[in-house]
Parts: structure tokens; C-alpha cells; sequence
């Protein structure tokens, strides 16, 4: 099965659970394989939850192995702190601190006042200037927390 097969598969059940899914991550941890599967909600994500997505989404991850070696099922909520990657990812955070890292090295931080499917608008924090970035040129965002 294609990953975009298996991703609108486990889409469709996890919506079927009434959240939806942000992301789908592969990633080895001292020597183990683990499936990452992260959840949103507007009422928040619980434990309970996650518990559900995941006794949902195990049937479909047993007929279509995502990994080819045995792996652990990890089902949570991405976190205060959390990686975007796609458009909808920057749209669900806009009003959000953000860290951004362009392919050129340039690095802010600042809140996300716009962002559609193409770029996205930052107000730095100390020069309240604005930055545009078109998606193409973002190495790495994520949100992240003021203490």
C-alpha cells in the first residue's frame, strides 16, 4: 500500500473517532521502530482517546504493515510545541508563536498572523516587522511556548 493510501486510510478512521489526524511520523528510537501518529481536536485530545484512535487504527496498520521490521504504536496529541509541515498545519496555527528556519539560514521568532496555501506572514517579536515566507523556502517551523 502507497503511504498516501495508508495516510487516507487511517485519515478516514481517525475522523471516524471525531479528531483529525495531523501527522504520521516513522522514526527509530534506540533501536527501536515506532509509528507516531499525532491527533487533533478543538476540545483537546485525551488519553481516552488516543486509547480509542488506537484500537481503530491497529486493524487497517496489521493488513497494511506501515514499517517493514516490528514497531511500537505510539497515538498522542502533537503537543503545545509541534512541528508544521503542511499548509493546514500553519492555517490551524495562526495567532501561535512560531520558529522559523528558511533554507538560507535566516532564523525568527515571532506570531503567525496569516498564512494561506502558498506562504505564510510573521510579525517578529523584538522589530514587530513583518516576514513572508512562501512555504518552499522554510526549512523548519514549529510553534512554540512563552514561559
Amino acid at each position: 500500500m502507497e503511504n498516501n493510501e495508508l495516510n487516507n486510510a487511517l485519515e478516514t478512521a481517525i475522523k471516524g473517532c471525531g479528531v483529525d489526524l495531523y501527522d504520521i511520523e516513522r522514526l527509530k528510537e534506540n533501536e527501536n521502530n515506532i509509528l507516531r501518529v499525532s491527533i487533533t481536536s478543538p476540545d483537546g485530545v485525551t488519553l481516552d482517546k488516543c486509547a480509542e484512535v488506537s484500537s481503530i487504527i491497529s486493524p487497517i496498520l496489521d493488513i497494511y504493515d506501515p514499517m517493514s521490521d516490528k514497531y511500537n504504536l505510539e497515538v498522542s496529541s502533537p503537543g503545545i510545541e509541534r512541528k508544521l509541515k503542511i499548509p493546514n498545519h500553519f492555517k490551524a496555527s495562526i495567532g501561535e508563536l512560531v520558529e522559523i528556519k528558511s533554507f538560507d539560514k535566516t532564523k525568527i521568532k515571532g506570531k503567525l498572523l496569516e498564512a494561506d496555501d502558498t506562504k505564510i506572514k510573521v510579525e517578529q517579536i523584538d522589530s514587530k516587522e513583518v516576514i513572508e515566507f512562501s512555504y518552499s523556502d522554510i526549512s523548519v517551523a514549529k510553534t512554540y511556548f512563552q514561559w
